[in-house]
C-alpha cells in the first residue's frame, strides 16, 4: 500500500483507522460509512499536477488509482450521478447505468466499501436497500472497479463497464425492480423431486432458462423482484419483457415478494445429476452432459464454474472428437475404411500449413482402425485434398444435427458450428480445429448418433408440454457407415487413447478423446466423449490437457453410475 497520509479535516468529521483502511462517512441522511485506503483525494497527490494540454501518460501510481476509484465511489454513494459518471471514461453510459439504479432498479440508501486494491483493480462491497410500493428489503453484494488513463487528457478515470454496478450486468443489460416478467417455476427431475441449486449448484442458469421459457405456461403467479434483465429486452413497467436478442435468460437477483410457482418437469436424472455436480468439482473449468442416445433426453448437465453454462452454451473447439464426424464422412465417401491400410505419416500439409501429431509420431502401414485409436492427425488432413469445401458442413447437419441453429431443448443452448471453409483452415476442421466449435451437449449428441445411427435431438423438458417440434436431421448413417464407425469407437476404447479412462466399461461401448488448442494457454482444452449401452456423455475441462486424463474420468464416471 506504500506511505500512508491521514486525510484533511472537513468540518467536525475525523476518520477512524478499521482494519489498516479508514473509513469516512460521506454526508447525505442515510449513507453508511464509505471505507477508502488512504486519505482519499486529498491524499498522496504527488505527481498528479500537469501541465497545461499535457497528456498524462505512463503506469498509474497508487495515489491516481485511490483518487480516482474514491472519487467515483464517493459520488455514486451520494447520489450525485453526474459526478460518478465524470469521474468515468465514458460518461453517457455511467450516467445511465446509474440512473437507472435508482430509477428503475429502485435501490436506495447506498453504502460503498473499498476493499485491498491489486494494481489498478480495485474490488468493493455494496449494501443498500430495495424499496419497492412499500416493501424494503436489504440487498449486498460485491463488485469491482478498474482505473485508466482518459484518453484525451491522461487523468485517472473509472474504465466504464456496465459490471461495475452489478457484475452479473453485462453491456445492454439493466437492472429492474417491479412485477416480474415472468413468474417463478418449480423446476422437478423425471421423478419428480425438486431441483434446487442448494443441492445441484450447476442448475442456476438451467432453473433461470426454464422460468424464461416455462413461468407463464407453467401456471403461476408472478412476484416482484429485484433482476437483471438483458440487453434487447424491453421492460414495459407492467412487468412484461421482451425476449432477449441474446441466448442469457433474465435474472432474478432478489426477490421483495414471491410468486406463486409453477411447475415443470424435467428428463433429469436425480442419481446421475448428483453424480455430475460431484465429477465436476475434481477439475476446474470442468463441464460435462449425460443424453440418452435413444431418445435424446438429457439426463445430467453440470460445470464447475457456475455463471455461464458451458455445458450447453459454450463454444470451443472439440479437438479430435471431432474425428467422430470426419471419420463417418470419409467412410461414406471410401476414402477411409476400418481395416484397410491408411496413410499416418508424421506430417501432412494442406492449403500452405504443416499440421503433425503428438510428440510427431507416425504409424507405418497401419490401418485406419489403428489411426482413429491413436487419434493420428495426419491420417485425416492427408484426405483434405479429397473433400470439397462444404462436405464437412454437410455432413454434420444432415446426419448430426448439428450447426443449423434449430435446437428447441427447453432451456438456451448453442447448437454447435461448422462452417464452410477452405485451405488449411478446411483441413484443420478435419481434426476439430479451424472454425469448428462445440460444447459437451453437442459432443454427447454425437457420439450418441454414432451409437444409434439416427440423430436424436437432446431435450431437457419433453416436447409435448409445450408442443414444440424437435429439430431432425436429413438422413440417418448408412448401415455399413455405422458399424465401421461403432468399431472405430469400440477400439479407441479397448486399446486407444480412451482404453484408461474406459477399462471394465465393455463391451457395449465406444468412446474418442479430443485435445484442442487455444492460442494463449499454455494446456490445450481436454475433451472426452463416450457411450455406454444407452447412455450416451461429453466433457470438457479447459486448459486440462489431454482429454484421457483431463475429461476422461468424469465422463467415465457417470457411465459406470449410470449403468
Amino acid at each position: 500500500m506504500g506511505k500512508r497520509r491521514r486525510a484533511a479535516e472537513r468540518g467536525r468529521t475525523k476518520p477512524a483507522v478499521v482494519g489498516g483502511l479508514i473509513a469516512v462517512v460521506v454526508g447525505g441522511a442515510g449513507l453508511a460509512a464509505y471505507t477508502l485506503y488512504g486519505g482519499g483525494a486529498a491524499a498522496d497527490d504527488e505527481g498528479s499536477a500537469s501541465g497545461v494540454g499535457t497528456v498524462k501518460t505512463g503506469p498509474l501510481s497508487s495515489a491516481e488509482v485511490k483518487s480516482a476509484s474514491t472519487a467515483f465511489l464517493a459520488a455514486w454513494q451520494k447520489g450525485d450521478v453526474s459526478a460518478a459518471a465524470a469521474a468515468t471514461n465514458d460518461v453517457p453510459a455511467a450516467r445511465t447505468q446509474l440512473t437507472g439504479y435508482g430509477k428503475e432498479a429502485h435501490i436506495k440508501k447506498v453504502s460503498l466499501t473499498a476493499k485491498k486494491r491489486s494494481g489498478t483493480s480495485v474490488p468493493f462491497s455494496v449494501k443498500g436497500t430495495v424499496s419497492y410500493k412499500g416493501t424494503d428489503k436489504s440487498l449486498a453484494y460485491e463488485s469491482r472497479l478498474t482505473v485508466v488513463r482518459r484518453a484525451k487528457d491522461g487523468e485517472p478515470v473509472v474504465d466504464w463497464q456496465a459490471s461495475v454496478v452489478h457484475p452479473e450486468l453485462e453491456t445492454g443489460d439493466r437492472l429492474v425492480t417491479g412485477a416480474a416478467g415472468t413468474p417463478p417455476i418449480k423446476a422437478l427431475d423425471r421423478d419428480g423431486g425438486e431441483l434446487t441449486t442448494d443441492v445441484y449448484p450447476s442448475l442456476g442458469t438451467v432453473l433461470d432458462g426454464l422460468r424464461e421459457k416455462y413461468g407463464k405456461k407453467a401456471g403461476g403467479k408472478a412476484g416482484i423482484e429485484l433482476r437483471v434483465v438483458r440487453g434487447g429486452g424491453k421492460d414495459s413497467g407492467a412487468g412484461k419483457t421482451a425476449k432477449s436478442t441474446n441466448k442469457n435468460p433474465d435474472k432474478t437477483l432478489l426477490e421483495l415478494s414471491e410468486g406463486t410457482p409453477g411447475t415443470v418437469r424435467t428428463t433429469l436424472s436425480p442419481e446421475l445429476q448428483g453424480a455430475a455436480e460431484a465429477q465436476v468439482t475434481t477439475r476446474e473449468k470442468a463441464s460435462v452432459v449425460v443424453v440418452r442416445p435413444s431418445t435424446g433426453e438429457i439426463l445430467a448437465v453440470a460445470n464447475s464454474g457456475h455463471g455461464f453454462n458451458t455445458a450447453f452454451q459454450g463454444s470451443l473447439a472439440p479437438g479430435s472428437t471431432m474425428k467422430i464426424i470426419t471419420a463417418s464422412l470419409l467412410i461414406d465417401k471410401g476414402l477411409a475404411s476400418v481395416d484397410k491400410v491408411h496413410p499416418c505419416p508424421k506430417y501432412s500439409s494442406y492449403g500452405g500449413w504443416k499440421f503433425q501429431n503428438d510428440d510427431k509420431f507416425k504409424i507405418d502401414g497401419g490401418t485406419f482402425k489403428a489411426s482413429f485409436a491413436r487419434s493420428c492427425n495426419t491420417a485425416f488432413i492427408s484426405q483434405a485434398k479429397e473433400l470439397s469445401d462444404d462436405d464437412l458442413t454437410k455432413q454434420a447437419q444432415q446426419v448430426f444435427g448439428l450447426s443449423m441453429d434449430n435446437w428447441a431443448v427447453g432451456v438456451p443452448t448453442f447448437d454447435g458450428s461448422v462452417p464452410v471453409q477452405s485451405q488449411a483452415s478446411k483441413a484443420a476442421s478435419l481434426i476439430g480445429q479451424g472454425g469448428v466449435r462445440m460444447n459437451p451437449l453437442n459432443m454427447a449428441s454425437v457420439v450418441a448418433t454414432a451409437k444409434t445411427g439416427t440423430f436424436h435431438q437432446p431435450y431437457l423438458v419433453a416436447p409435448d408440454v409445450d408442443d414444440r417440434s424437435l429439430a431432425k436431421a436429413q438422413r440417418s448413417l448408412s448401415e455399413e457407415t455405422q458399424t465401421e464407425l461403432k468399431e472405430l469407437l469400440r477400439y479407441t476404447a479397448a486399446a486407444g487413447t480412451a482404453a484408461e479412462a474406459m477399462s471394465g466399461l465393455g463391451p457395449d461401448y465406444g468412446a474418442k478423446t479430443g485435445s484442442a488448442e487455444v492460442d494463449n494457454q499454455k494446456k490445450p482444452n481436454g475433451w472426452f466423449t463416450a457411450w455406454k449401452g444407452d447412455l450416451a456423455a461429453a466433457g470438457v475441462v479447459q486448459q486440462g490437457g489431454h482429454g484421457g486424463e483431463a475429461a476422461g474420468p468424469i465422463v467415465a464416471a457417470l457411465l459406470r453410475s449410470g449403468s
